[in-house]
Protein backbone atom coordinates (compact mmCIF):
# COMPACT_ATOMS: atom_id res chain seq x y z
CA UNK A 1 0.00 0.00 0.00
CA UNK A 2 1.16 3.65 -0.81
CA UNK A 3 0.74 5.17 2.46
CA UNK A 4 1.83 8.94 0.81
CA UNK A 5 -0.96 7.81 -1.91
CA UNK A 6 -3.40 6.86 0.98
CA UNK A 7 -2.83 10.05 2.55
CA UNK A 8 -3.13 12.38 -0.45
CA UNK A 9 -6.17 10.65 -1.84
CA UNK A 10 -7.79 8.96 1.47
CA UNK A 11 -9.55 11.57 2.54
CA UNK A 12 -11.37 12.63 -0.58
CA UNK A 13 -12.24 9.12 -0.91
CA UNK A 14 -13.57 9.14 2.28
CA UNK A 15 -15.85 12.62 1.95
CA UNK A 16 -17.13 10.84 -0.94
CA UNK A 17 -18.19 7.96 0.92
CA UNK A 18 -20.44 10.01 3.03
CA UNK A 19 -21.74 11.87 0.36
CA UNK A 20 -22.58 8.34 -1.05
CA UNK A 21 -24.56 7.70 2.01
CA UNK A 22 -26.20 10.47 2.19
CA UNK A 23 -27.40 10.52 -1.45
CA UNK A 24 -28.69 6.75 -0.64
CA UNK A 25 -30.06 6.84 3.16
CA UNK A 26 -31.98 10.46 1.76
CA UNK A 27 -32.91 8.50 -1.53
CA UNK A 28 -34.41 5.44 0.33
CA UNK A 29 -35.89 7.02 3.54
CA UNK A 30 -38.16 9.72 1.08
CA UNK A 31 -38.29 6.42 -1.45
CA UNK A 32 -40.16 4.72 1.42
CA UNK A 33 -42.67 7.27 2.37
CA UNK A 34 -43.25 7.22 -1.27
CA UNK A 35 -43.75 3.34 -1.35
CA UNK A 36 -46.36 3.28 1.18
CA UNK A 37 -49.25 5.05 -1.08
CA UNK A 38 -48.19 3.65 -4.38
CA UNK A 39 -48.20 -0.05 -2.48
CA UNK A 40 -51.43 0.84 -1.30
CA UNK A 41 -52.79 2.20 -5.21
CA UNK A 42 -51.72 -1.67 -6.21
CA UNK A 43 -53.78 -3.31 -4.21
CA UNK A 44 -56.84 -0.63 -4.45
CA UNK A 45 -59.88 -1.65 -5.86
CA UNK A 46 -60.30 0.95 -7.95
CA UNK A 47 -59.51 0.09 -11.40
CA UNK A 48 -57.50 3.61 -12.57
CA UNK A 49 -55.74 3.95 -9.46
CA UNK A 50 -54.25 0.44 -10.02
CA UNK A 51 -53.28 0.65 -12.96
CA UNK A 52 -51.80 4.44 -12.73
CA UNK A 53 -49.60 2.15 -10.03
CA UNK A 54 -49.09 -0.23 -11.83
CA UNK A 55 -47.56 1.93 -14.54
CA UNK A 56 -45.36 3.48 -12.39
CA UNK A 57 -43.40 0.26 -11.13
CA UNK A 58 -43.84 -0.72 -14.59
CA UNK A 59 -42.04 1.91 -15.64
CA UNK A 60 -39.11 3.11 -12.89
CA UNK A 61 -38.65 -1.03 -12.86
CA UNK A 62 -38.66 -1.48 -16.14
CA UNK A 63 -35.98 0.93 -17.17
CA UNK A 64 -32.43 1.26 -16.22
CA UNK A 65 -31.29 3.73 -13.35
CA UNK A 66 -28.66 5.44 -15.59
CA UNK A 67 -30.96 6.14 -18.72
CA UNK A 68 -33.48 7.77 -15.57
CA UNK A 69 -30.60 9.77 -13.99
CA UNK A 70 -29.89 11.16 -17.29
CA UNK A 71 -33.63 11.99 -18.23
CA UNK A 72 -34.03 13.98 -15.49
CA UNK A 73 -30.90 15.60 -15.22
CA UNK A 74 -30.59 16.52 -18.76
CA UNK A 75 -33.99 16.71 -19.70
CA UNK A 76 -34.18 19.37 -16.81
CA UNK A 77 -31.98 21.31 -18.65
CA UNK A 78 -34.12 21.61 -22.30
CA UNK A 79 -37.21 22.65 -20.10
CA UNK A 80 -34.92 25.33 -18.45
CA UNK A 81 -37.37 28.38 -18.90
CA UNK A 82 -40.45 26.40 -17.80
CA UNK A 83 -38.52 25.59 -14.72
CA UNK A 84 -37.10 28.96 -14.06
CA UNK A 85 -41.26 30.69 -14.33
CA UNK A 86 -42.23 27.83 -12.14
CA UNK A 87 -39.25 28.89 -9.63
CA UNK A 88 -37.61 25.12 -9.38
CA UNK A 89 -34.58 25.63 -11.55
CA UNK A 90 -32.34 26.14 -8.39
CA UNK A 91 -33.25 22.36 -7.70
CA UNK A 92 -32.73 20.64 -11.19
CA UNK A 93 -29.71 22.36 -12.57
CA UNK A 94 -28.06 20.86 -8.81
CA UNK A 95 -26.92 17.50 -10.22
CA UNK A 96 -27.04 16.19 -6.33
CA UNK A 97 -30.81 16.92 -6.07
CA UNK A 98 -31.48 15.68 -9.55
CA UNK A 99 -29.87 12.41 -8.52
CA UNK A 100 -31.84 12.09 -5.35
CA UNK A 101 -35.00 12.49 -6.76
CA UNK A 102 -34.21 9.61 -9.91
CA UNK A 103 -33.39 7.53 -6.66
CA UNK A 104 -35.74 8.10 -4.82
CA UNK A 105 -38.63 7.95 -7.44
CA UNK A 106 -36.63 4.54 -8.69
CA UNK A 107 -36.46 2.80 -5.56
CA UNK A 108 -40.11 4.02 -4.36
CA UNK A 109 -41.37 1.84 -7.49
CA UNK A 110 -39.35 -1.37 -5.89
CA UNK A 111 -40.13 -1.02 -2.27
CA UNK A 112 -44.13 -0.63 -3.23
CA UNK A 113 -44.00 -3.85 -4.57
CA UNK A 114 -41.91 -5.45 -1.78
CA UNK A 115 -44.81 -3.99 0.61
CA UNK A 116 -47.11 -5.22 -1.41
CA UNK A 117 -46.02 -9.13 -1.94
CA UNK A 118 -45.49 -8.76 1.60
CA UNK A 119 -48.62 -7.81 3.11
CA UNK A 120 -50.16 -10.24 0.42
CA UNK A 121 -47.98 -12.64 1.88
CA UNK A 122 -49.84 -12.43 5.66
CA UNK A 123 -52.71 -15.45 6.23
CA UNK A 124 -56.06 -13.94 4.71
CA UNK A 125 -57.38 -15.33 8.36
CA UNK A 126 -55.64 -12.38 10.27
CA UNK A 127 -57.80 -10.12 8.06
CA UNK A 128 -60.51 -12.43 9.85
CA UNK A 129 -59.37 -12.00 13.28
CA UNK A 130 -59.77 -7.89 12.58
CA UNK A 131 -63.38 -8.45 11.46
CA UNK A 132 -64.13 -10.57 14.39
CA UNK A 133 -62.29 -8.18 17.11
CA UNK A 134 -63.93 -5.19 15.66
CA UNK A 135 -61.45 -3.30 15.22
CA UNK A 136 -61.51 -0.94 11.87
CA UNK A 137 -59.46 -1.74 8.64
CA UNK A 138 -56.86 0.83 9.64
CA UNK A 139 -56.08 -0.21 12.82
CA UNK A 140 -55.98 -3.52 11.99
CA UNK A 141 -53.99 -2.95 9.05
CA UNK A 142 -51.07 -0.82 11.24
CA UNK A 143 -51.58 -3.16 14.56
CA UNK A 144 -51.74 -6.69 13.18
CA UNK A 145 -50.81 -6.65 9.39
CA UNK A 146 -47.98 -4.30 9.11
CA UNK A 147 -46.14 -5.86 12.22
CA UNK A 148 -45.89 -8.92 9.99
CA UNK A 149 -45.52 -7.73 6.63
CA UNK A 150 -42.58 -5.94 8.35
CA UNK A 151 -40.79 -9.34 8.78
CA UNK A 152 -41.70 -10.98 5.50
CA UNK A 153 -40.40 -7.60 3.41
CA UNK A 154 -37.49 -6.87 5.56
CA UNK A 155 -34.99 -9.27 3.62
CA UNK A 156 -36.26 -7.56 0.17
CA UNK A 157 -36.03 -4.31 1.78
CA UNK A 158 -32.50 -4.93 2.55
CA UNK A 159 -30.96 -6.20 -0.75
CA UNK A 160 -33.39 -2.76 -2.09
CA UNK A 161 -30.61 -0.85 0.31
CA UNK A 162 -27.27 -2.49 -1.05
CA UNK A 163 -28.61 -2.49 -4.76
CA UNK A 164 -28.78 1.43 -4.47
CA UNK A 165 -26.15 1.75 -2.38
CA UNK A 166 -24.45 -0.32 -5.42
CA UNK A 167 -25.90 1.93 -7.85
CA UNK A 168 -25.18 4.85 -6.03
CA UNK A 169 -21.57 5.00 -8.20
CA UNK A 170 -23.91 6.16 -11.48
CA UNK A 171 -24.32 9.21 -9.91
CA UNK A 172 -20.50 10.02 -11.03
CA UNK A 173 -21.58 10.43 -14.19
CA UNK A 174 -23.33 13.58 -13.60
CA UNK A 175 -19.89 14.47 -11.80
CA UNK A 176 -21.85 13.66 -8.50
CA UNK A 177 -18.69 13.71 -5.89
CA UNK A 178 -20.13 10.54 -4.43
CA UNK A 179 -17.06 7.53 -3.62
CA UNK A 180 -16.79 6.25 -7.21
CA UNK A 181 -16.88 9.72 -8.31
CA UNK A 182 -13.47 10.60 -6.27
CA UNK A 183 -11.83 7.31 -6.79
CA UNK A 184 -12.20 8.26 -10.36
CA UNK A 185 -10.39 11.32 -9.73
CA UNK A 186 -7.74 10.27 -8.16
CA UNK A 187 -6.68 7.63 -10.65
CA UNK A 188 -6.59 10.36 -13.45
CA UNK A 189 -4.43 12.10 -11.56
CA UNK A 190 -2.42 9.39 -9.85
CA UNK A 191 -2.59 6.29 -12.57
CA UNK A 192 -2.35 3.80 -9.73
CA UNK A 193 -4.86 1.03 -9.96
CA UNK A 194 -4.78 0.35 -6.12
CA UNK A 195 -7.57 3.72 -5.49
CA UNK A 196 -10.29 0.74 -6.91
CA UNK A 197 -9.01 -1.44 -4.56
CA UNK A 198 -9.96 0.60 -1.40
CA UNK A 199 -13.13 1.68 -3.58
CA UNK A 200 -13.76 -1.87 -3.64
CA UNK A 201 -13.00 -2.56 0.30
CA UNK A 202 -15.45 0.22 1.50
CA UNK A 203 -18.09 -0.62 -0.58
CA UNK A 204 -17.78 -4.51 0.29
CA UNK A 205 -17.53 -2.81 4.01
CA UNK A 206 -21.04 -1.00 4.03
CA UNK A 207 -22.52 -4.22 2.06
CA UNK A 208 -21.35 -6.39 5.03
CA UNK A 209 -22.37 -3.92 7.46
CA UNK A 210 -25.79 -4.03 5.86
CA UNK A 211 -25.76 -7.58 5.65
CA UNK A 212 -24.94 -8.52 8.98
CA UNK A 213 -27.35 -5.88 10.41
CA UNK A 214 -30.80 -6.77 8.97
CA UNK A 215 -29.52 -10.45 9.62
CA UNK A 216 -29.46 -9.56 13.31
CA UNK A 217 -32.71 -7.47 13.35
CA UNK A 218 -34.56 -10.01 11.33
CA UNK A 219 -33.05 -12.94 13.82
CA UNK A 220 -34.64 -10.34 16.64
CA UNK A 221 -37.85 -10.28 15.63
CA UNK A 222 -38.61 -14.06 14.14
CA UNK A 223 -37.05 -15.18 17.70
CA UNK A 224 -40.20 -16.97 18.56
CA UNK A 225 -40.39 -18.43 15.05
CA UNK A 226 -36.89 -20.19 15.23
CA UNK A 227 -37.16 -21.04 18.60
Amino acid sequence: MDLELLSTYGPRMLAGLGMTLKIVLLSVAMGAVLALPIAAARMSPNNWLRRLAYGYTYLFRGTPLLAQTFLVYYGAGQLRPELQELGVWWFFRDAYWCTVLTFTLNTAAYQAEIWRGAVQAVPKGQWEVIHALGMSKLAGLKDVIAPQAFVVALRPLSNELILMLKSSAIASVIAVPELMGMTSLAFSRSFDFQVYLWAAVLYLTMVESIRRFCGWLSARLTRHITH
